[in-house]
């Protein structure tokens, strides 16, 4: 992919987790294109590890680091809400329907706490007023932390003021490099992948990590899988609702089983905001 020309801006979308986080520091090292600032979408429910490693890369980069938010995912799911209030949250639930099929909640959290907020900061910082009509030429581009490994996941921004691209894709650059670049140039610095703590998508070695280092985040999850078959007040889904694939209460779920068991599903996330 060739960059855009004449963007008004280049911005980072960074999730904080391996490949963004990568990115992020390649171009502080020069050997990416330096963006003008990085956004990051803060659900307010990653584990306290994602925190801290913000906390840390935001020290080490060149550029600015905004942080949005739309609000709490956790308070709005233990209140059957969206971020605007409505009932009822779009998370990836598992479902097993009465009828004994099965089937997954509609996936709206991408772009409610992670797409959205980007977006009205990028009009902010492109200088747009509140429903202002975006002057012919006026966008920004953002670096999409999506590496050739993933590269399913990359997809045209939904906004006319924003135009993606993919700086790791075009130096063919894969999650495992990533990983081995983070390695070489900051070996006692941890990384780890940015998800929030009860994402649906999360797999059998991820639910084991967290339950191992952070038991506390564990047993929140836990808990609001417990309350997902507690509905408030009249329910839209005909049947149970689950965080974990297999279907049962992830306090029971075979968590030390294979992860193939628990696949990692976020190459299907919309945009690639999610997980990098």
């Amino acid at each position: 992919m060739n960059p855009h020309s004449n963007p008004r801006m280049q911005i980072l979308s960074l999730g904080a987790g391996v490949q963004s986080s990568t990115l992020a520091l390649m171009a502080a090292h020069g050997e990416l294109p330096m963006p003008d600032c990085a956004i990051f979408a803060d659900t307010q429910w990653e584990p306290k590890a994602i925190y801290t490693h913000l906390n840390w890369l935001e020290k080490q980069l060149p550029f600015p680091m905004h942080r949005v938010t739309t609000g709490s995912l956790l308070k709005d799911l233990d209140a059957h809400l969206n971020s605007t209030g409505n009932r009822f949250a779009g998370i990836p639930f598992w479902l097993k329907n009465k009828d004994g099929s099965e089937g997954m909640g509609r996936r709206e959290c991408t772009r409610e706490y992670k797409i959205d907020p980007v977006a009205q900061k990028i009009r902010r910082l492109l200088g747009l007023k509140p429903r202002q009509k975006t002057p012919d030429g006026v966008f920004a581009e953002v670096f999409i932390g999506i590496s050739t490994d993933e590269a399913v996941r990359m997809k045209p921004a939904q906004h006319r003021w924003i135009k993606n691209s993919w700086p790791l894709i075009d130096k063919r650059i894969s999650r495992s490099d990533c990983l081995a670049w983070f390695s070489r140039n900051y070996p006692d610095q941890p990384l780890v992948k940015s998800a929030c703590i009860g994402c649906p998508f999360t797999s059998n070695e991820q639910w084991r990590w967290l339950k191992n280092t952070h038991p506390e985040e564990f047993q929140a999850a836990v808990a609001l899988d417990e309350k997902l078959r507690r509905p408030q007040g009249p329910s839209t889904y005909k049947g149970e609702r689950f965080l974990h694939k297999s279907r049962v209460p992830l306090g029971e779920a075979d968590i030390e089983g294979n992860t193939k068991n628990q696949p990692d599903l976020f190459n299907n996330i919309c945009e690639g905001m999610c997980g990098v």
